[in-house]
């Protein structure tokens, strides 16, 4: 009896204890299933990521290998604001020259281009002479550069480009930038801006009457200035297959009546200088020719008159086997003055009256490329030009010709690390008959990414 009464008083507690256990266990078996779904979704989640990235990647175009010397593309847009499948790169170099200048008719202003790079214009001629044996010894790193572009394949098939480029080649605004005294400092100089959609292009860059790809490889900025077509300007152009098309930026550079070597330019026309190029390219190099007709005009007050100027250029490289080649340009015209050698000489000349008269010219180089070793290469080449003016409208202080000849090596101890150096002996005439000598040492570190 009493045995009994004791169990049935234990039950309760028993009862609730049980209770209590198993609250607890599914507490437990709660968190349990609340984590397990924290799991799964987290799972499914990254899953989802995974499939959209692989889509991403599959629809986006494949960017091209990276070239020897050029920046591997980006596969992706890295700005919200560009076409869909934009692809970015960017490149440019850091250079240090370093030269040694030596003339024998006067000196070339210091902080002026003609120390900076060889430009014919600037050889002194008539000055009295140097002192004998004086030298001048320059410093900088102003010509380093930076691009940037952009390239855009559209799901309609068409093709846009985006081209930026600039170097340091500039001048400051105050007493302490751009010159040697103190900073060094140097203003950022557009060189090209264009866009380009399929076989169109639209800016900034080089004429299409210049053959940059016939051009020396040189240590100076240009090496035979005299004798090469260089001129950058805005433009509209057409490329189809070998041939091209181009309408730019019209400007006439004349000589005043009797001016001698003064220069003046004017935008007074309204037709843009007009040009057409054909090219040949195969292994063993590449053929061009180039022709430009434009209009000269000359406005002022009640004087108003123009001329044609019209010229031809032929230019390429031959490669003479795996370690050769030569290089050359030919170029003849009348009116195209500041096409050619920077502006050596001028267009055309003004007579008593404020009548154009053109100036004829005929320039030229040609240079052979030696490849030594993998490491190190040479290249030697020449260059000239002469013009023919009417001396009684010019006046004989005006340049008659230039020529130069240059000889460099250039090792690259490590890929994109160059070290050159290049010898330059350049001569300008007048039509006096004086001349005037330069002889120069440049050097150079030029480092490319």
């Amino acid at each position: 009896m009493a045995a009994a009464l004791l169990v049935a008083l234990a039950l309760p507690g028993l009862a609730f204890a049980q209770t209590a256990k198993e609250k607890e266990l599914e507490a437990r078996v709660a968190d349990l299933e609340r984590m397990v779904q924290q799991l799964v979704s987290q799972q499914q989640q990254v899953q989802t990521q995974v499939t959209e990235v692989k889509a991403a990647q599959a629809s986006a175009p494949v960017a091209a290998a990276a070239a020897p010397g050029k920046p591997s593309l980006q596969t992706a847009p890295i700005n919200p604001g560009a076409n869909p499948g934009t692809r970015f790169s960017y490149g440019g170099f850091i250079k240090l020259d370093a030269s040694v200048t030596s003339t024998n008719d006067g000196d070339i202003a210091d902080g002026s281009v003609g120390r900076l790079f060889y430009v014919p214009k600037a050889i002194p001629v008539g000055g009295g002479g140097n002192r004998e044996g004086s030298a001048d010894t320059d410093m900088g790193a102003n010509f380093s550069r930076f691009w940037f572009a952009t390239d855009t394949d559209l799901d309609s098939g068409d093709k846009i480009k985006g081209y930026l480029e600039f170097d340091l080649f500039g001048g400051g605004t105050t007493a302490f930038t751009g010159n040697e005294i103190a900073t060094n400092t140097y203003a950022l100089t557009l060189r090209q801006a264009y866009v380009s959609w399929n076989k169109w292009l639209a800016g900034q860059t080089w004429s299409n009457f210049q053959d940059t790809a016939a051009l020396p490889d040189t240590v100076d900025f240009l090496g035979p200035t005299e004798g090469t077509v260089f001129v950058r300007q805005a433009q509209l152009r057409y490329t189809s297959g070998p041939w091209s098309f181009s309408i730019e930026n019209p400007e006439t550079v004349y000589t005043p009546f009797r001016g001698n070597m003064a220069q003046v330019a004017g935008d007074d026309g309204a037709v843009p200088d007009v040009t057409a190029r054909y090219t040949a390219k195969g292994d063993w190099g590449h053929f061009s020719v180039g022709a430009l007709a434009r209009q000269l005009k000359y406005q002022t007050g009640k004087i108003n008159d123009s001329n044609t100027g019209y010229g031809l250029s032929v230019s390429g490289k031959w490669n003479l086997g795996a370690k050769d080649d030569l290089r050359y340009m030919v170029t003849a015209g009348s009116g195209i003055g500041r096409y050619i050698g920077l502006a050596l000489n001028n267009d055309a000349v003004l007579d008593a009256n404020g009548d154009l008269e053109n100036i004829d010219v005929v320039s030229g180089f040609v240079g052979w490329r030696h490849v030594f070793t993998p490491k190190l290469r040479g290249n030697l080449f020449y260059s000239r030009a002469q013009y023919d003016q009417d001396t009684a409208l010019t006046g004989t202080g005006i340049t008659h010709s230039a020529q130069s000849a240059h000889i460099n090596l250039i090792y690259t101890p490590i890929p994109k690390l160059d070290v050159g150096a290049e010898y330059i002996w350049g001569q300008r005439e007048l039509e006096t008959g004086d001349k005037g000598e330069i002889n120069r040492l440049q050097t150079h570190v030029k480092y490319s990414f």
